[in-house]
């Protein structure tokens, strides 16, 4: 189990770690198994990535993951299986793209959520304004469908978004894809969500071991992705191995976020 060395913050006062990791690669066994021992090393929160052909948000690396978890025959099937086992045990939220929630209907997902134990979706390329119809019924059903911040985004156009922003905001640190090692000043945009909102503000997109400790200022939390992936993706290390690595680089990423 994880445990902080700053034993002065209550739990309560830590900073958040939002991990994501790609269903069915290499296997499904091994999701449920990576899912739990993240949740060991301290992970807040889940995101199981919904395989898509065209993940328009992400850098290359979630890119070749969800190819590669799609030719080995991933079916949206797989991933309510992985989450009755997962959902349980950590909170955990569906991330994937617009086209299969518009194909087979949000209710259906709102449905599946609902008897997996799913606490929620992030849908990256669904813009605010076209989110609302889906923000009401997921309100209904007492789930989270993630508000994303953009640093372009002005004063006005934030204050439109987060009044009612569920869960936690996804503060996106630059304009671009996932992976990329960008670095843009934030604190400007932090500081204009916090005037219109308790919403905890969660900032990712080039979050990794070497940038969390930065990228935290100012934020209730990080979102990490492309360097979990990373390591899924390292055809020389084994199973176990892979499970071992990325459980130990989510308990560094929290001990780092929540030093002072």
């Amino acid at each position: 189990m994880y445990n902080t060395n700053n034993i002065l913050k209550k739990e309560s006062e830590l900073k958040k770690l939002v991990a994501y990791i790609t269903t069915g690669y290499p296997s499904l066994d091994f999701t449920v198994d990576m899912a739990l021992a993240l949740a060991d090393a301290g992970v807040d929160t889940l995101e199981l990535g919904m395989p898509f052909s065209d993940p328009v948000a992400d850098g290359p690396v979630i890119e070749k993951a969800n190819l590669k978890a799609l030719h080995g025959g991933f079916k949206l099937e797989h991933l309510f299986e992985a989450s009755k086992e997962i959902a349980p045990k950590i909170d955990t939220l569906w991330m994937g793209y617009f086209n299969p929630f518009y194909h087979k209907g949000m209710e259906f997902f709102i449905d599946q959520a609902k008897l997996s134990g799913v606490n929620g979706f992030i849908i990256p390329d669904l813009p605010f304004e076209e989110a609302q119809p889906y923000q009401t019924m997921m309100r209904e059903a007492d789930l989270a469908l993630i508000d994303f911040i953009a640093p372009t985004d002005s004063k006005e156009r934030i204050q439109k978004i987060v009044p009612n922003s569920q869960k936690f905001i996804y503060l996106v640190a630059y304009a671009g894809i996932t992976g990329a090692r960008k670095s843009e000043d934030l604190q400007t945009v932090i500081t204009n969500i916090k005037e219109y909102t308790k919403t905890p503000v969660y900032v990712g997109f080039g979050v990794d071991q070497n940038t969390a400790k930065e990228k935290a200022k100012g934020v209730d939390g990080v979102i990490v992705g492309s360097a979990f992936v990373k390591v899924l993706l390292d055809e020389t290390l084994n199973n176990s191995q892979k499970i071992t690595k990325i459980a130990n680089l989510a308990q560094e990423i929290k001990e780092k976020i929540n030093e002072y």
